[in-house]
């Protein structure tokens, strides 16, 4: 079954895009011995909605399962219907500081439930500096905004310097990318996808002696890690790689 038009419309946007339609799978949820949390939540939540592509979930407890149990300092930009926040709230446990961010008001009535929740743009410089200052820091960040490949850059570049080395800056939804109604496209320099490669250019900047492109980022990704819609940055001094011999020629 194919979303709904609204929903659809929505999604797409204008301009040339591929016909295919994207599918509500309708099925069961699977062997509850299969799940992980995340997905245990999800498939049995009953509070407040939680909308979420199925592949979503591994990526999650890929990346964040070594922050469970800690005083993680998690932001999720996108607050939505709030559902989110209590599952992030039952997954990482009560010593966790929850902030989630949206420009919607009425994502107001959400806060001081599962999480803090504040008012206001992502594309917002100042507002998102308060956060994080409010904060105390942040751990993990989860872009799941408005989507547009503009907005996604200059969150980046203010929130990435506040980010602890050993920590994850995590963007989802990336399929947006590609469409004109969110400021992308199949490689147009302004999606987000193709900010991601100039980032594993700037990795790799030993090699090409170009320098940075984004600045923002600049030598403190530690690894870029690309999912479907999902792309995971970490956080890290990315030193200057050595090498080295050890063993004898057999021709010696």
């Amino acid at each position: 079954m194919g979303l709904p038009n609204k929903l659809a419309k929505f999604l797409w946007g204008s301009g040339k895009r591929n016909t295919r339609e994207f599918t509500y799978t309708g099925a069961e949820p699977p062997d509850k011995a299969n799940m992980n949390d995340l997905e245990q939540f999800f498939w049995f939540n009953s509070g407040p909605v939680v909308h979420k592509w199925l592949h979503y979930f591994d990526i999650y407890d890929r990346y964040f399962s070594a922050f469970r149990g800690t005083p993680v300092r998690f932001l999720e930009i996108g607050v939505s219907k709030g559902g989110s926040l209590d599952m992030w709230r039952n997954y990482f446990g009560p010593d966790a500081v929850l902030f989630g961010i949206d420009i919607d008001p009425t994502c107001a009535k959400f806060d001081g439930k599962s999480a803090q929740v504040r008012i206001g743009s992502q594309d917002d410089p100042v507002f998102l500096r308060k956060v994080i200052e409010e904060m105390g820091g942040v751990d993990l960040i989860l872009d799941d905004g408005s989507h547009d490949s503009i907005h996604i850059r200059k969150t980046l570049e203010v929130l990435f310097p506040f980010l602890t080395y050993g920590g994850c800056y995590m963007v989802e939804d990336l399929h947006a990318a590609y469409w004109p109604k969110f400021s992308g496209g199949y490689r147009r320099p302004a999606s987000f996808i193709s900010v991601v490669k100039e980032m594993i250019d700037d990795i790799h900047h030993w090699y090409h002696c170009r320098g940075h492109s984004v600045a923002a980022t600049g030598a403190e990704i530690k690894a870029i890690h690309v999912h479907d819609s999902i792309i995971v940055l970490e956080k890290g001094q990315n030193e200057r790689p050595a090498h080295h011999r050890t063993g004898r020629d057999a021709l010696e």
